[in-house]
Parts: structure tokens; C-alpha cells; sequence
């Protein structure tokens, strides 16, 4: 799924599911923000959730007075409904709706986090051009948080087949630019009580 028609798709689940109707809500990132503290982030670094969507990292960032704040989805309902849910907190986040594939970012993050985007790409064709986005978006010596399904994760999101990835291969397949420094499997609960087992990697650029 490309272009318009995965627009469309989100755009139409975060338009008919509620918050607690999706499998990926997390009312605390609890994982991320450990890492990001495991990465020695500073509140003033630049970081950009990428596939950030509705995310309530954001929200925690700013509660921690993290002040430079970048939120791209596919999605610009997605966005709209973490940007109401800020009020005016808002105006302090840069929200970008782009194609993760096509832009270019104009500036540099010492931080890149992405939670459940990477493991939608299921052709080689797409994590090349996320790749090369990532390289573009990254200071040297700047962390990645990529979070993917495990190995005994789900098969399919959201109607979507994805991809499930060990260390070795999540390593392999985010490429020889960045260093795997630490992985972690979490289990995230959805909200209505199911396990669903992720691998989280934190990468530096080398």
C-alpha cells in the first residue's frame, strides 16, 4: 500500500477507532522514554517521532520540558487529534503529515524514534528509501529508537501484513550506518488485555 491509498487507510482508522480501539495505544511510552534517557537525550536536542501519529510520547516530552519537537505521520488526522489533545501545548510541536519514503527532512534530530512504522515496510524498495530518510534526518553520533513486532509477534495491524524482527535482523535490516547499542523485548498490553510481544532497538549513527 503507497501513496494516497495508505493516507486514506490511516486517515480512516484514526478517524473511526477510538484511542482505546487500537491495538497500539499506550497511555505511558514507558519503553521509549527509557531509552531515550538510556541515550543521554538533553531536553533542548532535537528529536522527531516518525509514524508518531497519536501518540502520547509527545505529551511526556513536553512534561519532561523537552523543547524541540518534531510529530510526522502519514496521517494528518492523526496528528490533529494529538494536536487538539495538547490544546496549547501545541503550538510547541512541529507536526509534519508526509510520507516517511519521500521526505526530506531540512534539518538534523539527535533523535529519531519510531514506534510501529519500520515494520509496515515489507518490501526491500521501501526500507531503502526509509533508510536513506533516516541518513538525511541524523546527526553524526545521533540515537535511533526503532520498535518492531518480535519474532512471535503479530502477523498483521490494522488490516496490514508487517514484518517481525530478532536483533540480528532488525540490526541488519535498519543497515550499516547505525550501531546497535541495546535491544529489548516488551509486551505490550493492548487496551482491551492482550499481549503483544515488540522488540525495541536503540541505535547510534556511526
Amino acid at each position: 500500500m503507497i501513496g494516497d491509498a495508505a493516507q486514506g487507510h490511516w486517515d480512516g482508522v484514526y478517524s473511526h477507532k477510538p484511542e482505546a480501539e487500537r491495538s497500539w495505544s499506550e497511555s505511558v511510552p514507558a519503553a521509549s522514554l527509557e531509552l531515550i534517557a538510556a541515550a543521554g537525550v538533553q531536553p533542548d536536542d532535537a528529536i522527531v517521532d516518525v509514524g508518531g501519529g497519536a501518540s502520547r510520547l509527545v505529551d511526556a516530552l513536553l512534561e519532561r520540558k523537552f523543547t524541540d519537537l518534531t510529530v510526522l505521520d502519514l496521517s494528518s488526522s492523526a496528528l490533529e487529534q494529538a494536536a487538539a489533545r495538547l490544546g496549547a501545548q501545541a503550538a510547541g510541536v512541529d507536526w509534519l503529515a508526509a510520507d516517511i519514503r519521500q521526505w526530506r527532512p531540512e534539518r538534523q534530530y539527535r533523535l529519531w524514534h519510531d514506534r510501529a512504522l519500520f515494520h509496515f515496510l515489507t518490501e526491500e524498495q521501501q526500507r531503502s528509501a526509509y533508510r536513506e530518510t533516516l541518513r538525511h534526518a541524523m546527526l553524526s553520533g545521533g540515537f535511533a529508537i526503532i520498535a518492531t513486532f518480535a519474532q512471535d509477534g503479530p502477523e498483521r495491524c490494522s488490516g496490514l501484513p508487517v514484518c517481525r524482527y530478532a536483533p540480528p535482523t532488525l540490526a541488519e535490516a535498519v543497515g550499516p550506518d547505525f550501531s546497535l547499542i541495546e535491544s529489548r523485548r516488551v509486551e505490550h498490553h493492548t487496551p482491551w488485555g492482550s499481549i503483544q510481544p515488540f522488540l525495541y532497538g536503540l541505535f547510534q549513527r556511526v
